[in-house]
């Protein structure tokens, strides 16, 4: 899948296989998260798809947002909507910093608060 809500809605029904993954290693809603597609990003978050499925680059979907996300509107709108249903904030990446640490180091002030609500919701 591209990032194409209308794609994801035509094929959805056809139960693809999420767990595919791409030349990286990742599931298709790691590079969408990447991309800031916020609407593919919540409608295939809700498919049961492996939220923290880690690619060979050691980068969940969460990661990819905060990494290679520019911590602006539409990375803010991914991370929300990947905690919103169940995305582990604590996973590090291949070298162990953990996403609010990441964030926090790229000036990603509004998605750090928000990790660390989701670590203090989660008792982490």
């Amino acid at each position: 899948m591209t990032g194409s809500v209308a794609m994801a809605k035509t094929l959805l029904p056809a139960d693809p296989d999420l767990g595919l993954l791409n030349r990286f290693g990742g599931t298709s809603i790691i590079p969408a998260s990447e991309r800031g597609h916020v609407a593919y990003v919540r409608r295939v978050a809700r498919t049961g798809i492996n939220l923290d499925h880690v690619n060979d680059l050691g980068w969940t979907a969460l990661l990819e947002a905060v990494v290679l996300g520019d911590g602006g509107r539409r990375h803010q709108q991914v991370v929300r909507a990947l905690l919103g249903v169940g995305a582990d904030p604590t996973i590090p990446d291949a070298d162990g910093r953990p996403p609010r640490a990441l964030a926090r180091g790229r000036g990603q002030v509004v998605i750090a608060h928000m990790l660390a609500a989701a670590e203090r919701a989660d008792g982490r």
